[in-house]
């Protein structure tokens, strides 16, 4: 995430959005200021965080949680998953062997630019 994530209307991932929802905070008096901190240069509250977030990453007790899976993660892995059944569709039929003679790979079919 880039300082410049929360001016770009087009970024809808869940982080942003709730960034943005404090923002509107500051239109009911409250005063809520965001700036960027480099990390690793010892900054107490950044290495405490980072602390925290290893200490997470390595803990094996703590149940995971998917709840917030981002759209376009979503959409990339169905994507690659009906490739990948029309790739296995299409090895498995006796038609079109023609075609298949230009086009083995479908994924390589459907990459293909056509300029008009």
């Amino acid at each position: 995430m880039t300082p410049n994530s929360l001016k770009n209307s087009k970024i809808r991932t869940f982080l942003i959005e709730e960034i943005r929802k404090l923002t509107q905070m500051g239109k009911i008096n409250w005063k809520i200021q965001l700036c960027w901190v480099k990390a690793h240069v010892g900054i107490q509250g950044n290495e405490l965080a980072d602390t925290l977030a290893k200490e997470a990453a390595t803990n094996t007790d703590i149940m995971e949680c998917y709840k917030k899976v981002p759209k376009c993660v979503v959409r990339s892995e169905l994507g690659e998953k009906s490739v990948e059944k029309w790739q296995r569709d299409w090895d498995q039929t006796t038609k079109g062997q023609i075609t298949k003679e230009y086009f083995p790979i479908e994924a390589d079919r459907l990459n293909m630019k056509i300029n008009p």
